[in-house]
């Protein structure tokens, strides 16, 4: 029996050496996958296949002897798997191999196995390997945790040389503040970056989590309060990348729906910088679900539209069962409501305006297209704001008429009080 505290970790550069696994079943397949995909030339050896290991073949990406294990199939491998399921084959193949002197995992017998396959995660290029003395449940059950912490940022994947040569952007939609609905992949080329270009909207509180030599730079813009133009932005994204850093641009709801995402990767693509887009929880659709609004619902409304409150909107298409989102429309609120109502919706069509959607101010302001003007401006509405046109907005638990304007109230909490 193998001593798991004698285990000596290695890593080995298989790709164009010949490996031999010897089973066709599941275990074997699974083995026979992850050495193809770290290039190793693999030949199977067992009498029938299951249909991964079929599909494998298919593909050309391995040799498939169709017959029983016999002496001399390990010939010219520089490592063998055996799983075969009996355990009898599984023996000979590893006595085979040892007399060989050659490496051989033997999937039917952990403790005895000379080498064994550790539980892997691999996330960009760091490769994580887990052995937990042979008890492979245990050993994948710590492998997803840590793969999952790695997911969610919480342990350190930044890397602490800079690249040669030019580094690379990441246009990350951090979704609609919520530091949980940001996506996994973007969390993790947060914890990664060297640098950060942070709009003012989106999960700043994460920045609070990053590293002291992570630089931050907020170009953050307000209604008619552009700090830093849209220029500026263009050319930190390309002066940063071109320095070796790993820049993430991070942005509220997703980069391209009203975002300028297009802009900053097209600016970046023609300086020949890389550029990789995440998408993000776009708050057009979320932040109307934070107030209990589907933008589409069966029998109320077929399809929605996303514009901003600066854009010319009467050519919309009408009715109140097509669904308007308008996005950064405080400002020019009276004017939009105008126009749509002077359409086929008409002035009593809903409305609802929703202020720092999943934000701890999170406050709903329901109303019609003639009326919602006047509400927004006795209640101070302020941006950030989404505001929704149609009958969809009827299905909102602040719809009630006893519940008309809903007090500020935690993100996903039903109004707990009428404003009088």
């Amino acid at each position: 029996m193998t001593d798991p505290a004698l285990l000596y970790p290695l890593g080995l550069h298989l790709a164009g050496r010949p490996v031999t696994v010897v089973g066709g079943g599941a275990v074997a397949a699974r083995r026979a996958s992850g050495l193809v995909l770290v290039g190793a030339i693999v030949t199977v050896v067992a009498p029938e296949a299951g249909p991964e290991l079929r599909s494998l073949v298919r593909n050309g990406a391995l040799t498939w002897r169709a017959r029983p294990y016999a002496s001399g199939d390990l010939d010219g491998a520089w490592l063998a798997h055996t799983a075969t399921g009996v355990p009898e084959v599984d023996a000979q193949v590893a006595a085979d191999a040892e007399a060989a002197r050659l490496w051989c995992v033997t999937a039917s017998d952990h403790r005895g196995s000379a080498a064994w396959v550790p539980a892997v995660a691999r996330r960009d290029a760091v490769t994580v390997a887990v052995s937990a003395g042979g008890d492979p449940r245990r050993a994948m059950a710590l492998r997803d945790a840590i793969a999952t912490a790695l997911d969610a940022g919480s342990l350190p994947l930044r890397h602490h040389r800079r690249a040669e040569g030019a580094g690379t952007v990441h246009l990350v939609g951090g979704g609609p503040g919520d530091p949980g609905l940001i996506t996994v992949r973007g969390r993790r080329l947060l914890a990664e970056a060297d640098v950060v270009i942070a709009d003012r909207l989106g999960p700043r509180s994460l920045l609070g989590e990053l590293s002291a030599e992570v630089l931050v730079i907020d170009v953050g813009k307000l209604p008619g309060h552009h700090p830093v133009p849209q220029d500026e932005i263009n050319a930190l994204l390309v002066e940063h990348a071109l320095a070796g850093s790993r820049v993430v641009r991070l942005k509220g709801g997703d980069p391209f729906v009203l975002g300028r995402g297009g802009e900053e990767a097209e600016y970046c693509r023609s300086h020949g910088v890389p550029v990789e887009i995440v998408p993000g929880v776009t708050s057009a659709i979320s932040v109307p679900a934070a107030a209990g609004i589907p933008v589409t619902h069966r029998g109320v409304a077929g399809g929605f539209t996303v514009v901003t409150g600066h854009e010319q909107i009467a050519g919309l298409p009408g009715g109140a069962d097509h669904t308007v989102v308008l996005l950064m429309g405080v400002s020019a609120l009276a004017g939009s409501a105008g126009v749509l109502a002077a359409g086929s919706r008409g002035g009593g069509c809903p409305v609802a305006i929703i202020e720092d959607g999943y934000g701890l101010n999170q406050r709903v302001t329901i109303g019609t297209l003639d009326t919602i003007a006047a509400q927004a401006g006795a209640r101070g509405v302020r941006s950030p704001a989404v505001i929704v046109v149609g009958d969809v907005v009827s299905l909102s638990p602040y719809a009630d008429p006893t519940i008309q304007f809903a007090s500020p109230v935690p993100r996903n909490a039903v109004p707990r009080k009428a404003l009088t």
